[in-house]
């Protein structure tokens, strides 16, 4: 229960944050187009706060922080006095209407560039993206690639660590081919572009790693048999498992490999498996039943145990961090490398390259919230940065109920000299509505399907 209560704390104060910045965009471009703003609003419905400023906008805190709103005068809404009617939304040229409309996504773009900088700026501890194992036959050993490589660069684009090669990766998918820079050896001073076939490529977002579905196994520490950590309340701990056990044998297989673990464990959820620990110089027998957790459309054994690893090199790990200035393009290059993920992610939804089982909604937003917010403010900020820009893209589709749509009809009229017909735009904001309550419906069943 803390959980949730974790989760959607975060949450909120996520979504605030972010409804805040979209909002303000608006409000700020409408105020210096001349355009009288009567309410500005973060969340719907009962008001929970709210005052007038000295410039005679009611600012508003409500009930449901699911969104929120800018109020402008208008004529097409309310009856507007002559003496305000050049302060009308409407009565705006074109362009001022326009830029007021598309402030919103430009500001949650600009926030992202803020977030991204101040991650920088503090630094994120990560390894260099060096391969441990290449699986035989595989996509990747069928391109040349080898153990030891380091992964520089993917189609062209710079992959200092495991999370930078990850969201390369994933852009990929539906595509028939790839390129992978790769230094062939620490002391190489030189890279070389390996091409791969991805004609035969496809992987599950949702349960599989882009990583291994194309045969890489990045490279980590050796593991030992050891138990470093036990979870509290899990089957591991109900069987008196405990800090510095040594696994010897699971299912009467002797323990060559940490996978052996792994894959006994996974293949047995709910079921007695005998176990031989060494505690304290004394061989014990014990019977290990795994909890069964949902991975997909497959059940899997859960123990709740993890094994010590040895020391990564310290060639290997470095902070990823930069000083304030340097950190400015850094920041940039990061929002525009998301921007053109989420760009072709939805392009590749409406192709069919992406499933529509992979859309997320809000459970899977507010499980994202706590979860970084768990690991701290730099990954907090990080994933800020990553919804403010899915939020600006989202908007910008040219869906009457969106800023997109309304950017779609301003273009309308700048083509034809006159405004689309209200019945025209009536129409539109009703199958506009439609189309996202169909897509939210999709997002809110899929975050179900995952609970």
């Amino acid at each position: 229960m803390s959980g949730i209560l974790w989760n959607l704390f975060f949450f909120i104060i996520a979504l605030g944050i972010l409804v805040a910045v979209h909002e303000y965009g608006h409000f700020w471009v409408a105020r210096r187009c001349g355009v009288k703003v009567e309410r500005f609003s973060i969340g719907f419905g009962k008001a929970l706060w709210q005052r007038v400023g000295k410039d005679g906008t009611e600012y508003t805190i409500a009930m449901i922080p699911l969104g929120g709103y800018v109020k402008m005068l208008d004529e097409r809404v309310d009856d507007v006095p002559a003496d305000q009617k050049e302060m009308a939304f409407n009565n705006r040229p074109l362009w001022q209407r326009s830029a007021i409309v598309a402030a919103g996504p430009a500001a949650n773009f600009l926030f992202a560039i803020v977030a991204y900088w101040l991650v920088m700026i503090i630094g994120i501890p990560a390894v260099k993206p060096v391969i441990g194992e290449v699986a035989p036959q595989s996509i990747a050993a069928q391109a040349g690639i080898e153990s030891g490589m380091e992964l520089t660069a993917v189609s062209g684009i710079k992959t200092p660590d495991w999370e930078s090669v990850n969201l390369q990766l994933i852009s990929h998918i539906g595509d028939d081919e790839m390129t992978m820079s790769v230094l062939p050896s620490e002391s190489a001073g030189y890279t070389v572009d390996k091409s791969l076939d991805l004609s035969s490529w496809s992987f599950d977002p949702e349960s599989e790693s882009a990583l291994r579905t194309l045969g890489v196994t990045p490279f980590t520490p050796d593991i030992t048999n050891v138990i470093a950590q036990v979870v509290e309340g899990s089957a591991a701990e109900r069987v008196g498992l405990r800090e510095g056990d040594k696994l010897l044998t699971v299912d009467g297989q002797p323990i060559e490999s940490w996978d052996v673990v792994v894959s006994v464990i996974r293949a047995h959820p709910e079921m007695s498996l005998p176990m031989t620990v060494l505690r304290d110089g004394r061989e014990l027998e014990l019977a290990l039943t795994p909890d069964a957790r949902e991975h997909g459309d497959t059940r899997v054994g859960y123990a709740g145990f993890a094994p010590q690893v040895g020391e990564w090199p310290e060639t290997y790990r470095f902070t990823l961090q930069y000083g304030p200035l340097d950190a400015i393009p850094a920041a940039i290059d990061k929002t525009w490398q998301v921007v053109v993920l989420t760009a072709q992610m939805i392009k590749k939804l409406f192709t069919g390259d992406v499933a529509v089982k992979n859309l997320s909604g809000p459970i899977s937003i507010a499980k994202g919230a706590g979860m970084t917010a768990d690991f701290g403010l730099v990954y907090f900020l990080g994933f800020l940065a990553l919804i403010s820009v899915n939020l600006g893209i989202i908007n910008l589709l040219p869906l009457p109920v969106l800023d997109g749509g309304h950017l779609l009809f301003f273009g309308i009229e700048a083509l034809t000299r006159r405004p689309v017909s209200e019945r025209v735009q009536d129409m539109g904001y009703r199958v506009g509505s439609a189309i996202i309550v169909v897509l939210m419906g999709v997002a809110l069943f899929n975050d179900f399907a995952r609970l």
